[in-house]
């Protein structure tokens, strides 16, 4: 699989994956990350992808391993050659040897409901306020945000409506009245500046004609976060996480929960009871209930005054 340039034409073999992709449903994004991920084996390989080996696979993942490539590299990697070998060769045995790696499980971060106050106060302009207040108040992912368009607000049912999600799934937001303000708000001023039309992007780019960009919304995170005096690492997707957490700690219903991220399974989500702090503290230490009983032994045993 040869990497193609506007003066090439697409190969057969590449032509074959995007179709076996396409009738399967893929999304657009996974169909270009999938294609990459190939092309940088054929690139690593010297050749092309259909003549490799077990032993090929094997010291490409080796390759990965010792020149750090990350565990989400590596396992969107595998999946990309698994569909490559599986369905598009028909060979499920060069497709077994493919390995992915265990994610480190690391606490997410996740913001007090002041510093995330904080941080929307501090966002570089009302554009970007609205685009956060979005991530945060919804519970969007910033591809989700980015790619809103006016038509999707629905101000009558109070919901925003979230097309081709991860997954390809399409689902419904929450909008609650003082986002629908935010977003009015926006509206007016974007009119304004002649970037806002009936049907268009919710956030334009540069270019009224293209969506923002994931990139400038992590930049735009990062300026509000030097702003607020957030010392943390964050990114949009903090504020995705930050939502889920505040939800759980008043005590909202984790199916509930779930519908809204848009997450295919419950344990997916029950991640987020291990950030909530509240979750944590309502816990009763076993040593409170012994602590308990010793002193109520000790009040027994002591003689009435």
């Amino acid at each position: 699989m040869t990497t193609t340039t506007p003066s090439t034409s697409v190969s057969p073999l590449r032509q074959r994956m995007q179709h076996d992709m396409m009738m399967r449903g893929l999304s657009p994004r996974t169909q270009r990350q999938y294609v990459r991920n190939v092309q940088r084996f054929a690139a690593y390989l010297g050749r092309p992808p259909d003549t490799a080996t077990s032993e090929d696979l094997r010291n490409f993942q080796i390759h990965q391993h010792e020149c750090g490539a990350n565990a989400g590299t590596i396992n969107s990697t595998v999946s990309a050659l698994r569909f490559f070998y599986t369905v598009t060769l028909r060979r499920r045995d060069l497709a077994r040897g493919l390995v992915a790696t265990r994610r480190p499980h690391t606490v997410r971060e996740v913001l007090s409901v002041e510093e995330a106050a904080r941080l929307l106060e501090a966002a570089p302009g009302i554009k970007y306020k609205a685009a956060l207040g979005v991530a945060y108040g919804a519970g969007l992912r910033v591809s989700e945000v980015a790619h809103l368009k006016v038509d999707d607000i629905d101000s009558q049912r109070m919901l925003i409506r979230v097309e081709n999600g991860k997954g390809g799934r399409d689902r419904n937001a929450m909008l609650s009245p003082p986002l629908l303000e935010l977003l009015r708000i926006w509206w007016r001023e974007g009119k304004r500046r002649g970037v806002m039309f009936p049907h268009g992007w919710l956030f334009p780019g540069r270019s009224y004609t293209d969506p923002i960009s994931a990139r400038q919304l992590h930049r735009a995170v990062q300026e509000a976060a030097e702003v607020a005096g957030i010392k943390r690492r964050i990114s949009p997707h903090t504020l995705r996480h930050s939502f889920a957490t505040h939800l759980l700690e008043q005590d909202v219903d984790i199916r509930v929960i779930q519908v809204l991220l848009g997450h295919a399974k419950i344990d997916t989500t029950a991640i987020y009871t291990k950030v909530s702090t509240k979750t944590i503290q309502a816990v009763t230490s076993p040593l409170d209930r012994i602590i308990a009983l010793m002193e109520g032994k000790e009040r027994a045993a002591s003689p009435p005054g």
